[in-house]
């Protein structure tokens, strides 16, 4: 069976909302375009005082706040303007880089994050875009390997769990486990895989629900000995990946 790319995802805002592409341009070096270049920092957050990358847990996310994994969201590239939907909350519409329209939004996210946990603070950006890598990655992920996790979960998993960025159909569901240090040719993109992406507790929440409905971790343990799922890719090569495009292992 040919493998290709079956789904295409972006993230502006870290841990707030995802939105499907049809196709996307890459670049040598560089994370997907607008993907985490923006994060809600919250009240306890120690951030870079430089303005360089910082860790996962300075910022708001699903494994603390469920309900953040229910949002979607959609940007318009040309205002900047990203407009946030939740089906509880309704939409939320500010411009990233607008300081009064994004503390507008704080504000408004403040009641989907847990009382007794530290809340939102300001949205913030760094030098290079906040992956949950320190570098600057395109995180790859099997839909087939879901598809048996789901079978043995007994529930539909949803790709917007892992919050990934390329989808694969057409993979072995162990095969990624077999691909660090390799090279992919997607479409005409070359991207080297460098690491295993290892899960946390916001693959347990129904991302269309925001509410926690199934031990993700535990399955992942039990199928294959590990909470890993999904890769970390470097982009190696200029190009555009569309849905649809062939996925290539380089021997």
């Amino acid at each position: 069976m040919t493998a290709r790319l079956a789904l295409i995802c972006r993230h502006p805002l870290k841990g707030h909302g995802r939105e499907e592409l049809a196709s996307v341009c890459l670049s040598a070096g560089q994370a997907m375009p607008w993907d985490r270049v923006w994060a809600v920092a919250h009240e306890a957050a120690r951030l870079d005082p430089a303005g360089g990358w910082s860790r996962c847990a300075n910022f708001a996310r699903g494994a603390k706040a469920p309900e953040l994994m229910a949002l979607e969201s959609r940007l318009d590239e040309a205002t900047g303007r990203l407009t946030l939907s939740h089906p509880e909350r309704g939409t939320c519409v500010f411009r990233l880089g607008d300081e009064a329209e994004m503390a507008g939004a704080v504000a408004w996210l403040r009641a989907l994050n847990p009382p007794d946990r530290a809340q939102p603070a300001q949205i913030v950006t760094a030098r290079q875009p906040l992956t949950d890598s320190d570098w600057p990655s395109v995180s790859i992920l099997s839909l087939d390997r879901l598809e048996v996790l789901s079978a043995h979960m007994g529930i539909e998993l949803s790709p917007h769990r892992f919050r990934g960025n390329l989808w694969v159909r057409g993979w072995a569901p162990w095969q990624e486990t077999d691909l660090v240090g390799a090279d992919l040719d997607v479409g005409p993109v070359r991207l080297r895989i460098r690491e295993r992406i290892t899960r946390c507790k916001a693959t347990t929440v129904n991302p269309a629900t925001g509410k926690v409905d199934g031990d993700t971790l535990r399955a992942l343990d039990t199928l294959w000995s590990e909470q890993e799922f999904g890769l970390y890719a470097e982009v190696i090569t200029n190009g555009a990946v569309a849905v649809g495009d062939e996925v290539r292992i380089c021997s």
